[in-house]
């Protein structure tokens, strides 16, 4: 693939190896992270690649105003603000960057998990106000405990490599994959995680069939009661449903990297009252979409965009 035009729009924050991973490749960033939307419809008329992480949707009114445009580069693994379907029409490639956070993802996720099986945010804030509670703070050993994966992508492969040195039993159910079984990873089935499993982790897209999917229903199928992991995106797991599923019993605890609606200054009074009960649960861990947010993930999310963008030019 040739371009005209040697500059690449980049319209979100990058880190600044982008430029000279670019200059090695023969383009020049456009580096505009303060761009605003407006700005981007009235110029993106006159470049072919554009790198985006979330300011803006890739969607058919962008495109309309993008004659020229190639490639477009999201700067993180989720796809779910681009149009594909739009993007194939028009014969533009899509490249994004899941191997740069995979491994942050996965250790994230682990960190989570054993914060909430051994109460440390609730006992650090204990000891902060001088108490001094150790049966109260009594944890729980990850060790043979079953950890379901639903989605064995790069991050759901990541969490899995993780976890190996605690000695889990994994079973993993991707929509797509199959063969991956190994020696740590047993392919399953949607039935046999729920029959099985202590533990469920998300590494899933969000689209239209999965929006809304770990409902109240989905979490009722599990023969035990569960904690639950979603560092993949909020709308896959409804807050309502979760705080059901707490209430009753049937998740013992959720890590949350991710929620349905991340504007905690626009939550609507159903979502609010549902954030509101989380908030105050002793059994959910909270971090605000950071678990590919890593200094190094930052570099590795430029190097896979570049190489990729390499092996479209050769």
């Amino acid at each position: 693939m040739q371009f005209q035009n040697k500059k690449v729009l980049i319209v979100d924050k990058m880190h600044e190896s982008i430029h000279a991973m670019l200059r090695e490749l023969g383009l020049e960033a456009d580096y505009r992270p303060e761009i605003t939307v407006d700005e981007i419809f009235s110029v993106i008329g006159e470049y072919e690649i554009l790198f985006v992480r979330s300011k803006i949707s890739v969607d058919d009114k962008l495109l309309a105003h993008a004659p020229l445009l190639k490639v477009i580069g999201r700067a993180g693994a989720g796809i779910d603000q681009v149009d594909v379907e739009a993007l194939r029409h028009r014969g533009i490639v899509l490249i994004n960057a899941p191997e740069g956070n995979r491994d942050a993802v996965a250790e994230h996720a682990v960190g989570m998990l054993l914060s909430l099986f051994n109460k440390i945010l609730l006992a650090d804030a204990q000891v902060r106000q001088g108490v001094w509670d150790r049966e109260g703070n009594r944890g729980l050993e990850l060790c043979g405990k079953t950890v379901g994966i639903i989605g064995y992508g790069y991050m759901g492969q990541a969490f899995a490599q993780r976890l190996r040195g605690f000695d889990c039993r994994i079973l993993a159910y991707d929509r797509v994959r199959s063969g991956f079984s190994d020696e740590w990873v047993e392919e399953s089935t949607l039935d046999e995680i729920c029959r099985e499993a202590d533990i469920l982790s998300l590494h899933i897209p969000l689209t239209a069939e999965n929006k809304g999917l770990v409902n109240l229903s989905y979490l009722n199928r599990f023969k035990k009661n569960i904690f639950i992991i979603n560092t993949a995106r909020g709308e896959i797991l409804p807050l309502q449903d979760l705080r059901q599923a707490l209430e009753n019993g049937k998740v013992r605890g959720a890590a949350l990297d991710v929620l349905e609606n991340e504007k905690l200054q626009q939550l609507s009074p159903v979502q609010k009252e549902n954030f509101d009960y989380l908030v105050n649960s002793d059994k959910v861990v909270f971090t605000p979409h950071v678990a590919g947010w890593t200094h190094e993930s930052y570099v590795k999310i430029n190097k896979a965009l570049v190489e990729k963008l390499k092996n479209l030019m050769s």
